[in-house]
Parts: structure tokens; sequence; C-alpha cells
């Protein structure tokens, strides 16, 4: 069989993350539905968070793997969902032991090609097994180009990398409308230099993984996010591969039936719903003003928040009277799939994680930004400044709070189809939830990013 029909076999291997996981699952049905065969490789008792996403079980085989024990790390953690933030090295450090397990495994599956994002050490023992690697970044482009085009300037100048006037005066990054603030600048530091894993940095496991495989893949289109895209294609100097949106298959189950019947319950687009991903905990004071500030929109909403930084429950950590005076109207703490897709919902507050941002953009209500970390602000910033398809909370410049008064102003000025900016904003808003939802996008992508791999392989 030539190269261009070959089915292929690849190995996946993604950061032990469930924000990585499931995106490479994604992707992994729309290869499947092609005819190539996926050996993916999950953590044991993870597999069964994610058997049902898998749409091709003849072709798709999950491939049990044991994280070995490290000194400090739970003995039954898995996944990030499983540790909080500050032990998420010792699980870097425990994927980089899987490392033999690893090798063996190739040695009995013989893929022709291996996806991995973070695990950095793949592509030096690929190439020892003749295999190829693909690092298949799920994050942002915007944020990759941005990370690079500073650690460019970095080493040039031998500057400091916590200068402010560093961070936005990046004379290689391509888009001049993207400024960070104080804060942000500290985030980004701060991750900078951040050692995880066995003593090594972060951006540079992402970097080494980059330099080393023999393709560099994304998440993303050329639509979307074209000018990080001809920026990375050219920084990288090799075979360069966009597998599109890579958006879910539409969900085949319905809204469970109480959520259903209180959410019709108020007029279409009329209800602000906040999430903020698995597992983002915000401190006590941003979570009060936050429900302070969906309080005072005097819109009636729906707020899947995990307990903030301390607390056991949200109810004990709820301003005093709140529950009262929100009765019938706002409820915290609910977590369910498919409510976005109501006809009553009109507003999505969002941390901007990647995932989450696309569930927001192929969605019909509108978008408020609600940034954490270093990806999210930057993708916050992207759609706020330079797409200008959402609005983005306001927060202090030096210590990156936000007040209810800056989240009830957000939402209003996307709730607002009568003012200039919510009517730009719903207009940008459409235009990329129809170029998204074209299922020749989708298609032409995948298929492109088929053949190069075919290509790869030749």
């Amino acid at each position: 069989m030539d190269a261009a029909h070959l089915q292929l076999h690849i190995a996946m291997y993604p950061w032990l993350a469930m924000g990585h996981i499931t995106p490479y699952l994604h992707l992994a049905n729309k290869l499947a539905t092609r005819g190539h065969k996926i050996s993916f490789l999950i953590p044991k008792r993870t597999k069964a968070k994610v058997e049902h996403f898998n749409l091709y079980p003849h072709l798709i085989t999950f491939i049990p793997i044991t994280i070995p024990p490290v000194d400090g790390l739970p003995p039954d953690a898995e996944t990030t969902s499983d540790v909080p933030f500050s032990l998420g090295s010792l699980l870097m450090t425990a994927m980089e032991r899987t490392e033999m397990d690893f090798k063996l495994l190739l040695l009995e599956l013989k893929p022709h090609v291996v996806f991995f994002d973070l695990a950095s050490w793949i592509p030096s023992l690929t190439r020892s097994l003749g295999i190829k690697s693909l690092q298949y970044t799920i994050t942002s482009m915007i944020s990759a180009a941005y990370v690079e085009s500073m650690e460019n300037m970095c080493q040039e100048k031998n500057l400091v990398r916590d200068e402010m006037n560093l961070m936005n005066n990046l004379h290689e990054f391509p888009d001049s409308s993207i400024k960070l603030h104080a804060h942000e600048v500290r985030v980004l530091a701060s991750f900078l230099n951040l050692k995880y894993g066995s003593g090594v940095r972060f951006v540079d496991r992402i970097r080494t993984g980059a330099t080393q495989s023999d393709a560099v893949g994304y998440k993303g289109c050329r639509e979307f996010e074209g000018t990080y895209a001809e920026f990375l294609e050219s920084f990288y100097g090799k075979p360069f591969l966009l597998s599109g949106p890579v958006l879910p298959e539409p969900p085949t189950s319905t809204l469970e039936e109480k959520w259903a019947q209180w959410l019709s319950g108020f007029k279409p687009g009329s209800v602000i719903y906040c999430a903020f991903g698995s597992e983002w905990r915000l401190n006590q004071n941003q979570f009060k003003e936050l429900l302070l500030g969906l309080e005072l929109t005097g819109f009636p909403f729906l707020a899947a928040l995990k307990a903030p930084i301390g607390f056991d429950s949200v109810e004990e950590a709820m301003p005093e009277g709140f529950k009262e005076r929100v009765h019938g109207r706002g409820i915290v703490g609910v977590h369910q799939t498919l409510i976005l897709d109501h006809s009553s919902i009109g507003c999505f507050i969002t941390h901007c994680g990647a995932s989450s941002l696309l569930e927001a953009l192929v969605s019909k209500c509108q978008l408020v930004a609600l940034p954490n970390i270093l990806d999210q602000i930057l993708i916050a910033r992207m759609i706020s400044s330079s797409l200008k398809a959402g609005v983005e909370v306001e927060k202090g410049e030096e210590d990156g709070s936000f007040t209810k008064e800056s989240v009830c102003k957000a939402v209003k000025t996307v709730m607002d189809d009568e003012s200039e900016v919510g009517r730009e904003v719903r207009e940008n808003h459409l235009k990329l939830r129809n170029m998204l939802l074209s299922k020749d996008l989708e298609n032409t992508y995948v298929d492109s990013f088929c053949h190069k791999l075919q290509e790869l392989l030749g």
C-alpha cells in the first residue's frame, strides 16, 4: 500500500490531564472516521472516565499504563484532577518514569507515529526505534507564539523575563493589539521560570519536544489564529500540521429534565451561565465578588463553580443573605453538560480554556471572558481585543482582582444588543460560529492533516 493510501497506526500519549486527554480522544475519533487505527495510552482508572467518548472502539484501543509511585504524590493519583496544582510537577515526574514501560509497549504495538504534547523525552525514544513522532498541542497557538517570541528576545538581548517593557514590546510577536497588564506579566514570568518534573522548566519541555519531533501539530485553524500559525510554521521550520477545531460529535443525550424545566421558566437568551472548567478554584474574596456581580446584573443565572480555596462547599462560602436574595433566579454549584445548548442561555462567563472557548464560540450565547492563567489570559485578550467577539471582565492593573461591578458591566455589555459594542460582539461571534460549524472546514483540515502525516511517513 503506498503512503497516500496507508492506514496509519497512531499511538497517542497525552499529558495526564483531562483537558488534554479528551481533545486527543476527539482527534482520535476524527482519524478513525478515515480508517486509521489508534492505540491510546491512558492510566488504568482514568479509562472509565473517557470510554464514552470512543466512537470507534474497533479502531481506537485504550492501552492501560500504570503511573509509578513518586514521593509526595498520592498513590492513586493519575491525572491533574486528582491532585492540587502544587503537585502537578510530581505527576510530570511520574509520567517521565513510565518511559521504559512506554518503550516496551511501542516495541509490541509498532505504530507508525506517536502523538505527544508534554512528554518531551518521546522523540529521542521513538527515533531510536525507527518510529516518527509528532508534538500535537491542544492549547492555543497565540500562547505558543507569545512564549516563543519572548524566549527568543530574552536569549538575544540577555534580558530578565519579568521586565514589563519586554512583555509588551516583542518585536517578533505578530499581533500588536495583545497587551499584558502588570499582574499578568508576573503570572507569565512565574510560568516561564516554573520547573515542572525533574528540574526542567515547563517551557523547555515544550521547546525540546518541538525541536526534536519529526513534525509539529496544533488543534486550531488558520481562519481563527492564522497570524500565529504563520509565525509558528516559520519558527519551527519543519512539517506543520493543523487539525482544525476538532469539535466533538453532537451529543446524543439531552439536558437533565430538572435543569431543562428550570431554564424554560425564563425568556430565551436571558440566563447567564458561568463555568470555569473542572479544576479552577477561586479564592474566597473573588468567589464572593463573582456571585455578587451575577446578582447585580439582575439576570437569572447558573454558576458551575467549585468551592473556593479553603472551603468544602459552595454554600458555606456564599455572601451573607445571597442565597435568599437570588432564590428562584440564581443557582450555584451545578455541574451539568448541555446547558449551553438551551435557548434560555444568553451569556457564558468562561475562563477561556482552549476547549471551553470552542464550546462557547459554537453556541449562540454571548461571551464574557474571565481568565486565570497564561493560556487563558492570551486567549481572552485575543477574543476581546483582536477578534472583538467577546468582552473581558476588567481587573485591577496591579493585583489582577475583579469586582462585582466589573463582572456586572461585562455581562450587561454583551447582553445589550442596542449598544455599539454589544452589536459588534454579536456580529463577530456569529461570523466565527458559522465558520467553525462549517462541515467543509473541519473535513478539509482533517483530510489535510492525514495527508501530511502520510507524507511524513512516505
